[in-house]
């Protein structure tokens, strides 16, 4: 038996479009400003950060247009809607930021490095760096509310790699990696002064490399793993299966299989042990009012999918598919 549950009004977490909004707009005021440092000073540092703004700029575009894309109506092609599209594009920001980004960064450290050349009006790019300190970290003050707000009292690692939602860590990420790299360019353009020693500008340039290359590979797994499907959280299942219990009829709500659609979408199949004593069209409306009671406790699940089934059917069932992986269960 199957019952579709939707929202329309949902909102998709606009507190994460607005992190990115505020990003995309002190990106390119950075972007613009660095490039030009850059062409003035002739610093290697300097253009990689250039580079990395000019990188993050993109990437903010593309998470918004996978929010745009994302949020489309289901329809025959893709009945379960186009959620997922949203983990797509943050899998290619994740790509880009380490092509791109990474890339060019190496690769301009590494020529600077084999043909090292002076920093001309050094002045102007700890001026531009400052600025582009504050600009950093004020996004990064927005994006550490958001994510805080979200992710409660749970450790930070675990709230990362339990989010569903990839531009609230992604944002964060990437103002992490761009403050760590404007303390490594000055503290380049600082050392190659100091020391006359031009060589160190391009060391500084190949160490922001190396950062928005792991900062990259984090986003990209944590991307791919959204992109195939991952649960629900827990909770959820846990929740879901409290409210199928608490009906007449229902004798055992076993556990779920659930699969996240979206930052704000799963879906779930719902296993339940319910009176044998129950006729058809009992169970039917038994299955109309859990329903109704998940639709208005968690609109976030768009499809509920509801199998009768008795404990030991579920308990070989899910030996046979997962083995002795451990299913969140409510007991009576």
């Amino acid at each position: 038996m199957t019952a579709m549950v939707s929202d329309p009004k949902l909102q998709r977490h606009s507190a994460s479009r607005r992190v990115v909004y505020a990003a995309l707009a002190g990106n390119v005021a950075v972007a613009v400003t660095k490039l030009a440092a850059a062409a003035i000073t002739g610093s290697a540092a300097m253009f990689s950060e250039a580079v990395h703004s000019i990188v993050d700029c993109g990437n903010e575009g593309l998470l918004l247009y996978g929010y745009r894309r994302a949020s489309r109506r289901p329809d025959l092609v893709h009945p379960f809607g186009y959620g997922r599209e949203l983990y797509f594009w943050s899998f290619i920001v994740a790509l880009m930021l380490f092509a791109l980004g990474a890339g060019v960064s190496i690769y301009q450290g590494v020529h600077h490095v084999i043909a090292p050349e002076p920093i001309r009006h050094a002045g102007i790019s700890y001026v531009v760096l400052g600025l582009s300190f504050l600009f950093e970290g004020a996004s990064w003050i927005v994006a550490w509310r958001s994510f805080s707000l979200v992710r409660g009292d749970v450790p930070f690692w675990t709230a990362f790699r339990q989010s569903k939602d990839p531009p609230a860590f992604m944002v964060l990420f990437e103002d992490t990696a761009a403050l760590i790299g404007i303390l490594i360019a000055a503290a380049g353009i600082f050392a190659a002064q100091w020391f006359d020693k031009p060589v160190f500008d391009g060391i500084a340039s190949i160490l922001i490399g190396l950062v928005l290359a792991i900062v990259a590979t984090l986003l990209a797994v944590e991307s791919k793993s959204l992109l195939i499907g991952e649960r629900a959280t827990p909770a959820l299942v846990e929740a879901i299966c409290r409210l199928a219990q608490e009906q007449p009829g229902v004798l055992r709500a076993n556990s779920a299989l659930t699969a996240q659609l979206a930052p704000d979408q799963a879906m779930m199949a719902l296993s339940i042990e319910f009176d044998p004593a129950l006729r058809t069209h009992e169970i039917e409306a038994c299955v109309a009012r859990i329903e109704q009671s998940v639709r208005q406790a968690h609109p976030n699940v768009v499809a509920l999918f509801v199998k009768p089934q008795t404990k030991e059917q579920f308990e070989a069932a899910r030996r046979a598919r997962f083995g002795t992986i451990v299913f969140p269960a409510i007991h009576s």
